[in-house]
């Protein structure tokens, strides 16, 4: 397939909005920079709609599940990242838009999927929900015939750091997390969307290989707490916790248990050293070294600092 490098046509971008992390955002702020044009789909109209408008985005509402509005968003589109929060819908939602990137005959369609999946076939899964969801919509992607990249990252550093950690090391100096003792290398969200911007300014080379991407290193809790001790200036120490009661802590506080049940396997098989892998992908895509936990907590100290009172 010829693809031209610099299209005059937008580049779709789902998950625009973002949460923790936001993958989508970054997206679509790094491809403006480069010179492409976005297309910005979300949710609903909200402050952060019209913030991706600001970085002159073309924004569009619409849900991923639903077939109208995925046509209004795949018109005149060339190239599409996905991306979804971890959702019952996954499946769905994943399936709806290729089938209409299909028909609009996109020349690249970016996929963001798990590290997890690596190990996974069609004998092999693991107890989430949301995996299994991952590998079947891979396979999905797979017989459409589309254009495909596949983006597999480890665990995101804003999701147990800072969504599910900083609390306690905020009051409490600890790491407190149920990953056991084992290795494991957590990537940026920065960093992850630093690859796909570049993937999808100039996709050509890309198509058809899967990345799985790492931070640049592979230790234990207690060698990371020390790396906090070390960016905050004051000892952090790495309590690990059994995933049960912390599943329902978590849930006591709203998490939903499709959600709860993902996070807990994912921790399981932090226990059992799955995540300990390392590859060198983002560095031979983007040219730069990913994010250390280091620099990472020292990018984010004031969420990990206790609140200052006068």
């Amino acid at each position: 397939m010829n693809i031209n490098p610099k299209s005059e046509k937008p580049i779709l971008v789902t998950g625009a909005a973002g949460d923790l992390g936001a993958i989508g955002r970054n997206v679509t702020a790094m491809l403006i920079e480069r010179g492409n044009k976005v297309r910005a789909l979300v949710r609903r109209e909200d402050e952060r709609a019209e913030a991706l408008r600001k970085l002159g985005a073309e924004v569009v509402v619409g849900d991923l599940t639903d077939l109208a509005s995925m046509h209004r968003a795949m018109e005149g589109v060339e190239r599409v990242y996905f991306g979804m929060s971890v959702s019952p819908n996954y499946l769905e939602a994943t399936v709806n838009t290729a089938a209409v990137a299909r028909h609009h005959g996109v020349e690249a369609f970016v996929n963001m999927s798990q590290m997890t999946v690596t190990q996974m076939s069609v004998t092999e899964t693991t107890d989430s929900p949301q995996h299994k969801l991952h590998w079947l919509s891979e396979q999905a992607l797979e017989w459409s015939g589309l254009p495909v990249v596949i983006v597999r990252p480890t665990v995101f550093l804003e999701g147990f750091f800072l969504r599910l950690a900083a609390h306690g090391v905020k009051v409490s100096n600890q790491l407190v997390l149920p990953l056991g003792q084992s290795k494991t290398s957590p990537i940026s969200s920065l960093d992850v969307a630093r690859v796909v911007s570049v993937i999808l300014d100039d996709p050509a080379p890309h198509i058809g290989k899967i990345y799985n991407l790492t931070g640049p290193e592979s230790r234990d809790m207690k060698q990371y707490a020390n790396a906090f001790s070390d960016a905050l200036g004051r000892a952090i120490t790495y309590v690990d916790v059994p995933v049960s009661p912390w599943v329902e802590k978590l849930k006591e506080l709203g998490v939903p248990q499709h959600l709860a049940s993902h996070l807990a396997v994912m921790a399981d098989l932090h226990k059992q050293g799955r995540y300990d892998r390392m590859t060198d992908d983002v560095f031979r895509i983007t040219g730069l070294r990913p994010m250390t936990v280091f620099d990472f907590v020292k990018r984010h100290a004031n969420e990990f600092s206790p609140s200052q009172t006068t």
